[in-house]
C-alpha cells in the first residue's frame, strides 16, 4: 500500500526515510509510526497499512538512519542482538527531533486532515511518551514501552492524550517501574494506562511467541478509540451496517454486500461455525450458502443498538418461515414449514468505514426446539418463548428452574 518519502531532518544533518501509508479515500488525519528496536521492518510496514485502512495517513520515520539507513530486521538470536546494538547507540534526544521532522511533514502534507498522533511499540513506546512531553500531537499511544519511569518530570507538558498499554509480565518494565509510572500519571484527566495480565513483551506483534490475541485486540480497540475521539476521522457506522444489511437481506446482490467490506473480511456465525475468511471464502459462502438462502419472509427487527468508535452491537429478532434449507443457520436440515423467531446478537467491526468482520451469535437449542429438532422436555431450554420475553419483560422469569418457587418464603 505504502511508498518511501524523505524527510529533512531539523539541525540540517541530512535526509532520512519513511514508510508513507495513505487511506483509498486518499485523506485523513495524520499518524506517525515509531518502530521497535528492529528498524522499520515488513512489520511495521504491515502495522502502517493496517493503520491506513482505519483511515489514517500514516508515516514510520526510520529512527536508526543516524548509525545505519535503511535497518530491517527479523526476530532471530543474531538479528536481535544487532537490534540491540543499534537501540544502546540511539541517541533519544535527535530521535525525538526526527519525530518531530516527520510530524511536520504530515502538518504540510496535503492529504492530512484533521489532528497528528503517534503511534509507537516498545522503543516507539517511550519515544511516544516523550513525544507526548516534548512535541505537538493530540494522541500519544505507546506499547510495552520501558524506561518511561525515568522522564515523568516531563509529564506536566503533555498537553494531547496519552494510552499506555502494558504487559504484566515483561521483564523490560517490570512490576517496580510500572508503579512508578502509573504513581506518576494515573491521576491525570488526559492519561489511559492499560495493564493485561499475565502476557509478556510484544504482546501485539502477530507472529511473536508471547502474542497475545485478545489482548491485543482489547489493545487497538482502544488505541483506536483515543485516536478516532481526538483526531477523527468519524464515519456514520450505523448507516454503513444497514446499508450492508440490505444488500445481504432486501436486494440479495452479493457484489455490493462485498463492496461495503475491507479486502479481507471475515465473518463468523459462532453456534454454527459457518461464513469465511478472507474475500474468496467469504464471496463463496455469501453467493452459494447466504443471501439466496434464506426463506422469502426473513425478518430483522431491531431491539436495541449499540454504536461505538470502532464496532456495532446490535441485538436483533430474527424470524423467518423454514420453507427451504438453511445453510447457515440450520445446515443439512430439510425445510420443516415452522415458523420461527430467535433473539439474535451481531457484533460488527470496522476499520475505517469499512465493515471487517462480524461475529453473530443466537440460541441454538432455541432454534432446534422450534424447528422441532430438540425435545425439550427436561432440558434447560425453550422456544419462542425467548423471543417473546425479550419483547415483554413482564413475562414469568425462572420458569426453567424447579427450585424457583422452594424460595419464595426464603430472605
Amino acid at each position: 500500500m505504502g511508498s518511501s518519502i524523505q524527510i529533512s531532518a531539523r539541525d540540517g544533518s541530512g535526509v532520512f526515510s519513511g514508510y508513507l501509508a495513505v487511506p483509498a479515500c486518499g485523506s485523513g488525519p495524520g499518524l506517525v509510526l515509531l518502530q521497535e528496536i528492529f528498524g522499520v521492518n515488513a512489520n511495521v510496514r504491515e502495522i502502517a497499512d493496517y493503520y491506513a485502512e482505519e483511515g489514517y495517513v500514516v508515516l514510520a520515520p526510520d529512527l536508526f538512519w543516524r548509525q545505519q539507513p535503511g535497518v530491517e530486521l527479523g526476530y532471530s538470536a543474531q538479528e536481535f542482538q544487532q537490534a540491540f546494538g543499534l537501540y544502546q547507540g540511539f541517541d533519544q534526544d535527535k530521535g525525538i527531533d526526527d519525530i518531530d521532522a516527520a510530524l511536520g511533514v504530515l502538518r504540510e502534507w496535503p492529504e492530512v486532515n484533521g489532528g497528528l498522533a503517534v503511534l509507537g511499540f516498545c522503543l516507539g513506546a517511550r519515544l511516544a511518551y516523550l513525544s507526548a512531553c516534548r512535541c505537538d500531537v493530540d494522541v500519544a499511544i505507546g506499547y510495552y514501552g520501558m524506561g518511561m519511569e525515568h522522564h515523568l518530570d516531563e509529564a506536566d507538558h503533555i498537553k494531547g492524550r496519552l494510552v499506555l498499554h502494558f504487559a504484566g509480565a515483561d521483564e523490560y518494565c517490570p512490576a517496580a517501574a510500572r508503579e512508578r509510572i502509573y504513581a506518576g500519571l494515573a491521576a491525570r484527566d488526559n492519561v489511559e494506562l492499560y495493564l493485561y495480565p499475565e502476557v509478556d513483551h510484544a504482546f501485539a506483534r502477530a507472529g511473536s511467541p508471547h502474542f497475545h490475541k485478545p489482548s491485543a485486540l482489547m489493545a487497538h480497540q482502544r488505541s483506536v478509540t483515543a485516536l478516532r475521539r481526538r483526531i477523527g476521522p468519524h464515519y456514520d457506522l450505523s448507516a454503513l451496517w444497514d446499508k450492508h444489511c440490505e444488500y445481504e437481506f432486501d436486494t440479495r446482490n452479493v457484489e455490493d454486500t462485498m463492496a461495503t467490506m475491507v479486502g479481507e473480511p471475515y465473518v463468523n456465525h459462532i453456534p454454527t461455525m459457518t461464513g469465511g475468511v478472507g474475500y474468496r471464502q467469504l464471496y463463496r459462502f455469501y453467493k452459494h450458502h447466504f443471501v439466496d438462502s434464506n426463506p422469502p419472509d426473513t425478518k430483522l427487527t431491531p431491539i436495541s443498538r449499540t454504536v461505538g468508535d470502532t464496532q456495532i452491537v446490535d441485538e436483533l429478532l430474527f424470524s423467518f418461515t423454514h420453507s427451504c434449507e438453511i445453510d447457515w443457520l440450520l445446515p443439512g436440515v430439510a425445510p420443516t414449514g415452522r415458523f420461527v423467531e430467535i433473539p439474535l446478537l451481531a457484533v460488527v467491526k470496522f476499520r475505517g468505514d469499512k465493515l471487517y468482520h462480524e461475529h453473530i451469535y443466537w440460541d441454538q437449542a432455541s432454534l432446534l426446539v422450534q424447528v422441532g429438532l430438540l425435545d425439550p422436555t427436561g432440558l434447560p431450554v425453550a422456544g419462542r418463548e425467548t423471543a417473546a420475553k425479550l419483547l415483554d419483560e413482564s413475562l414469568p422469569s425462572n420458569t426453567l428452574m424447579a427450585s424457583w418457587a422452594g424460595s419464595a418464603d426464603k430472605e
